[in-house]
């Protein structure tokens, strides 16, 4: 009789840490799987209808807190992330790229580099990010920002240079327009154009 418990209580042990197993896994599949949820795609940038809002499922909740993202109320702040140049191609840390447009619909915006791990890239001129206020205009109020291992002369964005690893750039619009936080998908986005690569 002792022998009957023993194997039913091992069984059960073992089906309950199968169980957690599958879970866990199953769990960080999917938040780490997929994208956000609600996903809009504007070029190479994507957006989340449900970040910072009410309708966030527990899914996305985990999705921005495993990406480090702090995210504000949709009527703040609306967060854009782009892992790919406008061609497709992952970002990656041994091109160069240049990130060209104008004054987006916000009160303040600005654009981040953040490494493979979502953390700043660490470089020795501390430079990880250009916003409205810091960002040097061409003569027509547009902006370029070089985003590559190599420094440019102006607005220059340094990726790390380690040739396999990837990226993403994260576009933050601060106190959105009205017509924005209803349509991001209508929002002119940043280009991003690979100029070079290294061997």
């Amino acid at each position: 009789m002792g022998g009957i418990c023993l194997k039913l209580a091992l069984k059960l042990v073992a089906v309950v840490v199968v169980a957690l197993i599958l879970g866990a896994g199953s769990a960080l599949f999917v938040i780490r799987g997929f994208g956000l949820g609600g996903d809009i795609a504007v070029g190479p940038w994507v957006t989340s209808l449900t970040i910072g809002s009410t309708q966030a499922d527990p899914y996305t909740r985990a999705r921005v807190a495993v990406a480090g993202l702090l995210a504000l109320n949709r009527d703040e702040t609306i967060y854009f992330t782009a892992a790919d140049d406008d061609d497709g191609e992952a970002l990656r840390s041994g091109c160069t790229y240049k990130v060209t447009g104008s004054d987006l619909p916000a009160r303040w915006w600005s654009v981040t580099l953040y490494g493979e791990d979502h953390y700043l890239v660490s470089n020795p001129k501390n430079l990880y990010s250009y916003g409205g206020d810091s960002v040097v205009r061409e003569e027509d109020g547009s902006f370029v920002i070089s985003v590559g291992p190599e420094e440019a002369d102006r607005n220059w964005i340094p990726t790390g240079g380690q040739t396999g690893d990837t990226f993403s750039l994260t576009l933050r619009l601060y106190n959105p327009e009205p017509d924005a936080v209803r349509d991001p998908s209508a929002i002119a986005l940043p280009r991003i154009a690979k100029e070079t690569c290294q061997s």
